[in-house]
């Protein structure tokens, strides 16, 4: 990523259920929230899945067999295309992960701009070149990958000259904080320093990408829903469309912050309050002519100049009073002989 700010984006994945109008209408919801991307996933049935498919085939109330469910997540082409175009019009990027050759044809006629490849293609070497020689940037998350498995997939994708990032992230939804590793953030830095690091996360929580913008990253990665209530695989571990309101209002406000370093050695646009809420010497007590100042007959008063600054108290102590002061007079330099 070539600019400072963190590129955001909210995945939609199957939250749609399989329905363009409820997509569409994460469309729209989300380009009031300010994230910059909206992320989807191109799923065709007959060549990314088949029945004997095991993966969470009891979770749905309509489909008998994982790869029914992948049918029922699909798309038609131009269904496809009207997705991108609406996303288009209301300036959010449209992404979407690929699980198969086909789906990268079609996302290459939607003139994608980049690629998700989903922690599960990792090892897919044979759809990571067919990406890779697009020649589009690629964003790689490692959620079951050990390091060695990332390398070996890192290595293969540089033969191409691919703008590469990667991204931290748990496969396990919702992810409990112990598991979400932020720690391998600044492993990925320091193990690929020509890379973009980033997190996708599934806490279903705003604190995880809070706590991650503070370390450091260039791309953050979440799910969305309307509701954590709502039927499918990832609600629990989404934000709602406040929730990632508030954390795109959180991530730039840390930005804001960062990209303004403060010289804390220059402090000249406080002189005047300094000398509102910074004080002068005083004497506590009623003292009489010739007295010998201790540090009990001090007092400070604000405001600052009325007298000798407070942080110069030590240099009374012991000197003689020339007249007598009233309990909380300011002392001046010609109190003194």
């Amino acid at each position: 990523m070539s600019n400072s700010n963190v590129f955001i984006i909210a995945e939609i994945g199957q939250a749609h259920e399989g329905s363009l109008g409820i997509l569409h209408s994460f469309i729209d919801a989300l380009a009031a929230t300010g994230v910059d991307a909206i992320k989807f996933q191109t799923h065709i049935a007959e060549a990314e899945s088949s029945i004997h498919e095991p993966f969470r085939v009891k979770f749905s109330y309509e489909d008998k067999t994982r790869f029914d469910y992948w049918k029922r997540m699909s798309f038609s082409k131009e269904a496809w295309f009207g997705i991108k175009e609406h996303c288009d019009q209301v300036g959010l990027e449209f992404l979407s992960s690929p699980f198969s050759q086909t789906a990268v044809d079609l996302l290459e006629e939607l003139n994608v701009k980049r690629y998700k490849i989903g922690s599960g293609e990792v090892t897919n070497y044979l759809m990571l070149e067919k990406i890779a020689k697009t020649g589009k940037p690629i964003i790689l998350s490692s959620g079951m990958s050990s390091f060695s498995e990332l390398d070996e997939a890192v290595n293969f994708i540089k033969q191409f000259g691919n703008d590469l990032s990667i991204l931290q992230c748990t496969t396990s939804y919702p992810t409990p904080y112990e598991k979400l590793g932020l720690n391998v953030i600044s492993e990925l830095k320091s193990r690929y320093p020509k890379c973009s690091i980033g997190l996708s996360e599934h806490t279903g929580t705003i604190f995880a990408g809070i706590a991650a913008a503070g370390i450091g990253i260039d791309i953050l990665e979440f799910h969305a829903t309307f509701d954590k209530r709502m039927f499918g695989p990832d609600a629990t571990s989404s934000l709602t469309i406040d929730e990632i309101a508030q954390l795109v209002e959180g991530i730039r406000s840390i930005e804001k912050s960062k990209n303004n370093p403060i010289d804390k050695s220059d402090n000249k646009e406080y002189t005047e309050l300094k000398n509102i809420f910074e004080k002068s010497l005083a004497v506590s007590k009623d003292l009489p002519a010739n007295h010998i100042i201790t540090f009990d007959d001090l007092e400070s008063k604000k405001p600052k100049g009325f007298g000798i600054d407070a942080s110069s108290f030590k240099s009374v102590i012991g000197k003689t009073l020339k007249h007598a002061k009233k309990k909380y007079d300011f002392l001046k330099d010609e109190d003194f002989e």
